[in-house]
């Protein structure tokens, strides 16, 4: 492509300057309108500049690929509500025997919960969970947190559901689902393992310390109000039946509360409230009504709690029927939309609650990036810049790949994942493919799995690792801060490792 003149490339560098200035520093003192604002900025930018048409920017939004964002988010929404992540947060307790198995299980279950819930929602959903864990425990946070905003990124690579780059390689190299899955699969398992044995050598003693288990234990919650993030019903087998604690002259209290108890109005009696109120006359009440009835109201708890399981049974059938359909090779866009549609129509109810959860300045974001990396191209810079690199970066040679992967590497972390994924896709592809099928093929996968990867070489690498940083700090009381050099000194030999051992283990 040759270059535009000196003027465009001279106004399209700059409105690019802008872009990639807002995304990576939303909060910069002279413009501090976030990264949303920015690439809505700088895609206006490349149409006042005349850098491209105002038909063309509309050309360059990937309608398909904000079609698939929309609708995992929207399914995400209705798994969240039908308690999957808290099924998994239990996973990460359950018999557990220890800071490295703890560590391990965070690996394992924030690498599969993303490679198909995505690794922002995993992040945003497990990141207090396992802090409130690591506390509980007596453990450091900060490897734990590391373990959890890593593996996501690594397990994210799986499929081209996982993260924002993989569906836009997904949508513009027509790779199929299970292409995608088998293709890089090996190398998502090897480098989650690698990730995992890292963490372990690097905090061997912190993880090694012993723990008292029950002096902690007192300090915080325990059991279900742990994995639900929220008080539940309590769950005593007795009741304290001294007159200090609260009895009933002429009565015994004993066995009680051993279920969730709905009082006359039909609202769930926590132990802590009927115990203030044992020695008042609305506590005798409510107590003869527990001990005594009303039926009715312990009748329409089960069968609320029997549609309440039908209805989650529902939303994992859509899921896995929609993973299926993925997985069969039909379009990933329309499928996506058609299970949130499903779920919508299950649900019966009015669906604002989960639109609202859906992530629309993410959408919009793209939309700028799309016009913006668009008009950027059309300088002819990009062009120019791979003409240089193309014969150093072939797909076929050893030095070649290294030379793509520092590339990508560098890049990802300059100007984001997203816009690396834009700027150097087609051109990777167009190359590899002058060698064979199967070597663009295989281009496609090699920019997958390093652009998604090298987020884990610092905090600002990847919107994950935000996330985890931000929610953590957000935590009440427990709250933890991830630092830029604490996440970096973890980060580069991670990054470094598994994108060298997966780049050993993909399949064209």
């Amino acid at each position: 492509m040759a270059m535009a003149s000196y003027v465009k490339v001279i106004l399209g560098s700059i409105a690019f300057a802008i872009f990639w200035v807002l995304a990576v520093f939303p909060a910069v003192p002279c413009l501090p309108i976030g990264r949303t604002a920015g690439s809505l900025l700088g895609g206006m930018l490349m149409v006042i500049f005349q850098v491209l048409t105002v038909d063309q920017a509309y050309e360059a939004i990937d309608l398909s690929i904000l079609g698939l964002l929309f609708g995992t988010m929207v399914v995400s929404g209705y798994l969240e509500s039908a308690d999957a992540f808290k099924y998994l947060s239990k996973l990460l307790t359950w018999k557990s025997k220890g800071a490295k198995d703890l560590i391990c299980r965070i690996c394992l279950i924030s690498a599969i919960s993303s490679a198909f819930f995505t690794n922002d929602t995993s992040c945003m959903v497990l990141t207090e969970f396992v802090l409130k864990t690591a506390r509980q425990k007596n453990l450091p946070p900060q490897p734990f947190l590391l373990a959890l905003a890593s593996s996501a990124n690594i397990g994210s690579t799986a499929t081209p559901i996982g993260n924002p780059q993989n569906l836009v390689i997904a949508t513009e190299s027509g790779i199929s689902f299970g292409e995608f899955l088998t293709g890089i699969l090996p190398a998502t398992i090897l480098g989650s393992i690698v990730n995992a044995l890292l963490l372990i050598c690097m905090y061997w003693n912190l993880l090694s310390a012993k723990i008292d288990e029950e002096d902690s234990a007192a300090q915080f919650l325990t059991g279900d109000s742990v994995s639900s993030h929220h008080f539940s019903p309590a769950t005593m087998s007795r009741l304290a039946s001294s007159s200090s604690q609260g009895r009933l002259p002429g009565l015994e209290i004993t066995n009680v509360l051993t279920f969730p108890y709905a009082n006359g109005s039909g609202n769930l009696v926590h132990y802590d409230t009927l115990r203030n109120r044992v020695n008042s006359n609305q506590g005798e009440t409510e107590i003869h009504g527990f001990l005594n009835g009303p039926w009715e109201s312990r009748t329409s708890n089960c069968s609320e709690r029997w549609k309440r399981k039908l209805w989650k049974s529902c939303v994992y059938l859509v899921v896995v029927g929609m993973l299926i359909s993925l997985l069969m090779g039909l379009n990933m866009s329309g499928t996506a939309i058609s299970a949130a549609l499903g779920l919508m129509i299950l649900d019966f109810k009015d669906a604002v609650p989960y639109l609202e959860k859906v992530s629309y300045s993410l959408l919009i974001f793209f939309c700028g990036m799309f016009v913006t990396v668009q008009g950027f191209n059309k300088t002819g810079i990009p062009s120019a810049l791979w003409e240089l690199m193309e014969p150093y970066a072939k797909i076929d040679q050893v030095s070649g790949i290294a030379v793509l992967a520092l590339a990508i590497l560098v890049l990802s972390n300059l100007v984001s994942n997203v816009p690396t994924v834009l700027l150097l896709g087609a051109r990777m592809a167009a190359s590899a493919a002058l060698i064979s099928t199967a070597s663009e093929k295989k281009a496609w996968l090699i920019l997958a799995w390093v652009s998604t990867v090298a987020g884990n070489l610092s905090l600002l690498g990847s919107a994950a690792n935000l996330i985890v940083c931000e929610q953590a700090c957000r935590v009440p009381i427990l709250g933890y801060t991830l630092t830029f050099w604490s996440h970096l000194k973890f980060g580069v030999p991670s990054t470094l490792l598994v994108t060298a051992i997966g780049l050993l283990l993909i399949k064209s």
